[in-house]
């Protein structure tokens, strides 16, 4: 029997937390093949199997917590099981079916699994939203709960109005008392009425390292927020126009992040207190551009960091994201993809988001907040016009970035977005 261990994941790194087991016990494995995702405080990553064999056993479950070095499943070395082997002749229909519901049932993630066994759904009653089409505990829940809101899966429908239900309602844990606190590392979800019932989830690694490095932000630092907005006309007639050369030469498309991460280098090279940071008493002034872009995954959002953005094409910084927003949704970010940083852009826009005051994380001194463009009036040249307008907000440390600074970085991102062509000339 083989163990399969936590690996180390990273500096400082002790601690993670079980995502989701990639096979079940009883299943083959083949070596090197990935076998469980793993949460980190920083990013997930997939620990692939030591050796071709059968999981036997699965110490940890997910959502569970485990520390590096310790074991989380056994593995049987073997060789790979001949198809069809113990299929009698002449029963190739049959075979081919097993084989096609074998395919269906690897789809669907152990967590899920379990949870649909307990409430009677088949995979054709659950949306799967995992990479390559794979069913994850969350769609199961969702259908759970969906199942739950309707009156034919009502624990009281077949009683009369007046007698209450006390039969537990099932799900993939225990149920519990709604005054009862729950520690253990697993999800439950409490019993009632549908319409009242409660899920109680421990917070995942990474969720656990943002709500501790945000709260970190605003005891630590002297955060103040300063706003403008843009007319993004000009860009969007630049995308419009070069819009399908672009893509043609660079086989990607030119999207308006590149145009903020560009005049975002401009003004830090202008501004360099923003770029900077506090280390004890000093601060530390970079001459390099390591710009962190807000990215929604699969976990909720992350901020993959854009290495040397200076030195960036358009079309490198538009790929560059394209790469990493699609690790982001298959949760295969690296944690050395998160590390580091020197300014950050995150763009509440996407979401609908009109104004907000992001925060500032951790140790960088700013970051830059998009929002939605919408159409409205402004004035120019002595007439009233319709131009697509965004706000831009500029969370700052003031304790090392002068109002005056944060004021005139704001308005030089503003400068150069409304006029596209200062990226070229330098002016």
């Amino acid at each position: 029997m083989v163990e399969v261990k936590v690996p180390t994941v990273g500096e400082s790194i002790q601690e993670v937390q079980i995502g989701q087991w990639l096979k079940r016990e009883g299943e083959w494995i083949g070596k090197d093949e990935n076998l469980v995702d793993l949460e980190t405080e920083k990013a997930s990553v997939q620990v692939p199997s030591p050796i071709s064999g059968v999981l036997k056993k699965i110490h940890k479950q997910a959502e569970e917590f485990a520390t590096v070095g310790e074991v989380i499943a056994d593995i049987e070395p073997s060789e790979k099981p001949t198809a069809g082997a113990d299929a009698p002749a002449g029963n190739g229909a049959t075979a081919a079916s097993a084989h096609r519901a074998a395919d269906t049932e690897a789809r669907v993630m152990p967590a899920a699994k379990r949870i649909m066994d307990e409430n009677k759904l088949s995979t054709s009653d659950v949306q799967a939203t995992g990479p390559g089409g794979r069913i994850l505990k969350e769609d199961a829940l969702r259908s759970v709960e969906a199942k739950s809101a309707t009156p034919a899966a009502s624990p009281s429908s077949n009683l009369p109005a007046n007698v209450p239900s006390t039969a537990p309602t099932k799900s993939n844990t225990t149920l519990e008392p709604a005054a009862k606190s729950v520690s253990a590392p697993s999800t439950s979800i409490t019993s009632g009425r549908p319409e009242r019932m409660e899920e109680v989830k421990p917070l995942s690694m990474i969720r656990r390292t943002i709500a501790t490095r945000l709260v970190q932000a605003q005891h630590n630092a002297a955060l103040l927020t300063t706003f403008n907005e843009v007319d993004m006309q000009p860009v969007m007639d630049m995308r419009q126009k070069y819009r399908d050369a672009f893509q043609e030469r660079h086989g990607v498309k030119l999207g308006f992040m590149s145009f903020f991460a560009k005049a975002s280098v401009e003004a830090l090279r202008r501004y360099p207190s923003v770029n900077a940071e506090m280390r004890g008493n000093n601060i530390a002034y970079r001459h390099y551009a390591d710009i962190g872009i807000a990215i929604g995954g699969g976990k909720g959002l992350v901020v993959p960091v854009l290495r040397n953005v200076e030195k960036m094409s358009f079309a490198d910084v538009e790929r560059t994201i394209g790469d990493f927003a699609r690790k982001a949704m298959e949760n295969r970010l690296m944690p050395e993809d998160l590390e580091g940083g020197t300014f950050t852009i995150s763009n509440g826009g996407i979401y609908g988001s009109l104004l907000s005051t992001p925060i500032v994380n951790p140790p960088q001194s700013a970051i830059l907040g998009l929002h939605s463009i919408q159409e409205r009036p402004i004035a120019r040249d002595g007439k009233v016009m319709i131009a697509p307008m965004m706000y831009l907000a500029l969370t700052y440390d003031h304790r090392i970035i002068d109002g005056r600074e944060a004021v005139s970085f704001l308005k030089t991102i503003k400068e150069v977005v409304e006029d596209p062509s200062r990226l070229f000339l330098e002016v």
